[in-house]
């Protein structure tokens, strides 16, 4: 492509490689994007919805995408003797544990996991924190619907089979965990209201970083594909030679041969 004394001529494979760099970058621009949305949507419902009604828990409950951090009530006794601490909860820069204990709905076979909060990591991963639960009996808890992740890629999930209790785990699997209780869980995690007893650290939050990282790292990505783009377009650009013409001839070769 020619325009004037410029020239474009981009070659083959470092077309191809910007084309493939491009579409990589721009992809992953845009799912920042998509992702600081989801974010904002996630932050709506969490300011929203606990102003709602709470809604009654009963085993053949099934919330739907929709119906994350919802108020929801439910009765039951908890499983004090076997509790589950989900690893690697930072709470103001501490690691520490989110402890899940099992509360037995009525009817005796379903249970639901309830987030107790959160607690500081002893000393070494084998000093593992005392658990207590100071209401026996049948109670009656509130808090906030949360869903699991439903796949998420962790490293060393094999302590979440070790035998005895509490089992730490990587990450929520309610058909791993449903199996170790021999109960049926409710397909759903209830994180505790603040004001409700033995209780840990709860100081709930949808998201650990809001939708404007998210739309930083896509500006980001944005940035790298425009100067790419710059960049292939300045390495292929030549600027032709001027072809002589008879105006350019010198004053001795004008003259001619004395």
């Amino acid at each position: 492509m020619r325009l004037g004394s410029i020239e474009f001529r981009p070659g083959f494979w470092p077309s191809l490689a910007t084309v493939l760099l491009m579409t990589l970058l721009l992809s992953l621009g845009f799912w920042q994007m998509d992702r600081a949305a989801q974010k904002r949507a996630l932050l709506d419902a969490y300011g929203a919805r606990p102003e709602d009604a709470a809604v009654r828990l009963s085993a053949d409950f099934a919330p739907g995408a929709d119906w994350r951090y919802r108020r929801a009530e439910v009765e039951g006794n908890y499983l004090a003797t076997q509790q589950f601490l989900l690893d690697n909860r930072v709470y103001q820069g501490r690691v520490g544990y989110q402890v899940l204990t099992p509360l037995r709905l009525a009817d005796g076979e379903h249970a639901v996991l309830v987030n107790r909060g959160w607690v500081p990591q002893g000393n070494s991963r084998a000093d593992l924190p005392m658990l207590p639960v100071e209401q026996s009996g049948r109670v009656r808890v509130e808090g906030l619907i949360d869903l699991p992740a439903p796949d998420v890629f962790v490293l060393g999930e094999g302590e979440d089979r070790d035998p005895g209790w509490p089992k730490v785990l990587q990450r929520v699997r309610l058909d791993l965990q449903a199996q170790q209780l021999n109960v049926k869980l409710l397909p759903m995690v209830l994180l505790l209201g603040a004001d409700q007893p033995d209780g840990f650290v709860r100081d709930w939050k949808p998201v650990v970083f809001g939708p404007e990282r998210h739309v930083g790292y896509a500006v980001q990505w944005f940035s790298l594909g425009a100067a790419l783009l710059a960049i292939y377009i300045g390495v292929n650009l030549k600027r032709r030679p001027k072809t002589p013409t008879p105006d350019d001839a010198t004053d001795d070769e004008k003259a001619g041969p004395e």
